[in-house]
């Protein structure tokens, strides 16, 4: 069972998390950092009177557009959790552009440089509200004892409140007035008292979820139970977005390949100054659709003596691994180690986004043992992924199967979105060393 007993913790009112709950201090503070911020820098450096006439109206363009982003973020991400995150770059894109088509179809006078740079700050101030809340917020969760409620994960900062299974509380019981939300298994057939019970309460404006799409937002995991689980009811996900992602990965890959070269010569020079061995480290790994191909990384284990290990345990990193070199340490901390499979993108065989490939012999160990293993090679591995962000390395079978929900979070939210936020996530990592393993 892994519901936690009632924890009475709440963020504190007058801490920051307990004034960022509030959704008039979140639209002030965005409304202020997004809107005055452009407004003052752009006030210090106009100079004639058509300047300023942008200036102001601007400023009111970027004032609906934060409100009409806001808006578009409270009512499409309706769980809680990291699912959440996933929309907000979406609806502050989607309202900023809206403003944008408006002032050029009216031909209105805009600073175009000033509404660019409300709509970053607007990004980062709500990304810091969120951020915020998700470390600080503690929800108070009611759940029924009914179905597949034992499925509701053990996560920081979510008190779950057991409801009564021969009764219903109404809208004015004490505990229920104190829950943020509702669960419950929604797909089996639930006592005709609670039905209407769980109706009231959504009509009262109380979140009623889906015990399993709750836990993924929570967890960011998906465990899947039949391979049809995914957001477009089949087992190929988007294919026009396949096709874009190549695309965008290919130019990518060129951009970065000819801008990074200098640095990877270095770091190849230096691992070769430091260590016996090549500069590039080569593994036959399990790629789109299940097709080996060879990955290219840089190589940060000692070469090991032949016969000295099993092909499995050669493949195995595991933390705090000794055949890793004092540079290799700091190239997988940082994840500059996995840059020449740069070389990979522009053979089609990676993409910058996706999950991480295994190594072959692992591979065929872990399709052994895990169930649906083989459906995350629906989509092309990638340098960085929702699962390497989020956990790491692992090699057990147990971690390997923990490892693989997150690979199916990825592949049933595929999207362009879901990209963007692991591209944050991968940034902090390599600034901060947080996260990688």
């Amino acid at each position: 069972m892994l519901i936690a007993p009632i924890n009475t913790r709440v963020a504190r009112p007058h801490s920051l998390a307990g004034v960022l709950a509030r959704w008039r201090y979140q639209a002030i503070g965005g409304l202020l950092v997004s809107t005055l911020v452009p407004y003052v820098v752009r006030l210090m450096v106009a100079n004639d009177e058509i300047g300023m006439r942008q200036l102001h109206l601007t400023l009111l363009w970027c004032a609906c557009a934060v409100i009409l982003g806001n808006w578009l973020f409270r009512n499409v991400s309706i769980y809680p959790g990291v699912e959440a995150s996933a929309f907000l770059l979406p609806s502050f894109t989607v309202s900023f552009t809206a403003i944008a088509i408006v002032l050029t179809v009216g031909r209105f006078e805009y600073a175009r440089t000033q509404l660019i740079a409300g709509y970053v700050l607007s990004v980062a101030w709500f990304y810091f509200v969120h951020s915020t809340l998700h470390r600080h917020q503690w929800l108070r969760i009611g759940y029924l004892p009914f179905g597949a409620f034992d499925k509701l994960p053990q996560v920081p900062h979510i008190n779950w409140v057991e409801l009564p299974a021969d009764g219903c509380p109404s809208n004015h019981d004490p505990i229920i007035g104190r829950l943020d939300a509702i669960a419950a298994d929604l797909r089996i057939d639930l006592p005709d008292q609670w039905e209407r019970t769980l109706s009231d309460f959504a009509l009262a404006g109380t979140p009623v979820y889906h015990v399993k799409h709750l836990a993924e937002s929570l967890t960011g995991r998906v465990e899947l139970e039949h391979l049809s689980e995914n957001s477009f009811g089949s087992l190929i996900p988007n294919t026009s977005f396949l096709m874009l992602k190549r695309l965008i990965d290919w130019i990518v890959a060129v951009i970065m390949g000819l801008m990074l070269l200098p640095l990877l010569l270095a770091i190849a020079l230096a691992i070769r100054l430091t260590s016996n061995g090549p500069a590039l480290f080569k593994q036959q790994r399990i790629g789109f659709r299940g097709e080996p191909f060879m990955v290219y990384k840089f190589r940060t284990m000692r070469v090991a003596e032949p016969g000295a290990m099993s092909e499995r345990e050669t493949a195995m990193t595991r933390s705090g691994d000794a055949r890793i070199t004092s540079l290799g340490k700091m190239l997988r901390r940082t994840r500059i180690d996995e840059l020449p499979q740069i070389l990979n993108i522009l053979k089609g065989q990676m993409s910058w986004i996706g999950p991480r490939p295994e190594a072959a012999v692992l591979s065929r160990w872990y399709e052994e043992q895990i169930p649906f293993y083989r459906y995350r090679h629906i989509v092309r591995p990638g340098i960085t992924g929702w699962a390497q962000v989020l956990q790491g390395h692992v090699a057990d079978v147990a971690d390997v199967q923990s490892k693989l929900h997150y690979d199916f979070y990825y592949i049933k939210n595929f999207s362009l979105w879901m990209d963007i936020l692991i591209i944050a996530k991968t940034v902090k990592t390599m600034m901060t060393g947080y996260g990688a393993r």
